[in-house]
């Protein structure tokens, strides 16, 4: 995080911890502003990969699961790269900016995932880069937030999936159960100017509360705890406009093609409640009641929610999930009691 902009932060009430902003003094609070009202928040958790030159297109073309060619300055995508096997290694969010391409990952599992793609590289065209310091990272929810993006910035994407560039603001449009917005800000005076203009009537709140709008959207994020623990439809990711099966291939794109046309898809990622005030982390297991040994699922991520307990996103075996027979921990431990998600399974 850039001193100034942390000293901005800190200054507006922010406690900071490692290196991201945890919460600005009443995160119970501010999970309760997140579901009901209009919030923004730093995004210093995630990091950016910068992708430059001539082949960059045909290079993340042949490297990431879904259709680059429809990526433009206009547009974006969530997409995976995938290890040889189908795991997936780094799951991203895809824009461009002139003819520089960004993936926007979970800050610790930038690094694996930077080092694996320039393996790739060898005679391309293509330089890859940390550009994490090249932007300050804002993240804005709620009904009111297209109405006070548009004040604030002059122009706002009106779908998801669409950009705009307004001044020093490249703003992604994104799913959500309100209208979001991601807001990549290339100066710390266009960060500071949209923080200043949000604030008069918004919220400033920390990454659990913003991570938790991502998990009730039903979008899942591959941490370094669950790096190569799932191939794409495990986490939804066909669902949510992820993959593209028309493409050419990647890695890992024999296996990802087969469980779609040919296997049985035997786990799928589930929205769920767990009554607990233990927070469940990124990969902890879930059993069922009758075996404490094999673990069922793993948790995606969970966060506190203000009614009490935590909501989250976990992996799990279909037959279990139906079943209702999911537990965090072990067999007698707290119970995933699943919850729609706001988009349908397959048939």
């Amino acid at each position: 995080m850039k001193p100034e902009w942390k000293d901005f932060l800190a200054d507006a009430g922010a406690e900071i911890e490692n290196g991201t902003v945890a919460h600005y003094g009443n995160p119970v609070r501010e999970q309760e502003v997140a579901l009901t009202g209009m919030v923004f928040a730093d995004l210093g958790y995630q990091g950016v990969i910068a992708v430059h030159g001539g082949d960059a297109a045909d290079f993340l073309q042949s490297q990431l699961t879904n259709d680059a060619s429809r990526v433009g300055g206009d547009s974006h995508q969530l997409s995976a790269f995938c290890t040889p096997k189908g795991r997936i290694l780094g799951l991203m969010r895809v824009f461009m900016q002139g003819d520089a391409w960004y993936l926007r990952l979970p800050g610790d599992t930038l690094e694996p995932v930077l080092q694996r793609l320039r393996m790739y590289v060898l005679r391309s065209a293509v330089s890859l880069e940390d550009a994490s310091e090249n932007f300050l990272r804002i993240g804005v929810s709620g009904a009111a937030a297209p109405a006070e993006m548009l004040q604030v910035a002059g122009r706002i994407p009106e779908r998801p999936g669409q950009t705009v560039t307004a001044g020093d603001l490249i703003i992604l449009r994104v799913p959500g159960i309100q209208p979001r917005f991601e807001v990549y800000a290339g100066s710390l005076d266009a960060a500071q100017s949209l923080w200043d203009g949000l604030n008069v009537r918004g919220a400033p709140v920390g990454n659990s509360a913003w991570r938790l709008l991502e998990i009730l959207a039903g979008l899942p994020n591959i941490f370094a705890a669950t790096a190569e623990m799932f191939v794409p439809q495990m986490t939804n990711l066909q669902l949510v406009d992820g993959v593209s099966f028309r493409k050419g291939c990647y890695p890992g794109q024999e296996i990802v093609a087969r469980m779609q046309y040919l296997g049985t898809l035997k786990r799928r990622m589930y929205l769920g409640t767990l009554k607990t005030d233990t927070v469940a982390v990124p990969g902890d297991p879930l059993f069922s009641s009758a075996d404490n040994e094999q673990p069922v699922g793993r948790m995606v991520d969970a966060q506190p929610h203000p009614d009490g307990g935590q909501v989250g996103l976990a992996v799990i075996q279909i037959k279990f999930a139906e079943a209702d027979d999911v537990h965090l921990g072990a067999g007698n431990g707290p119970a995933f009691n699943s919850q729609p998600l706001p988009y349908a399974f397959e048939e």
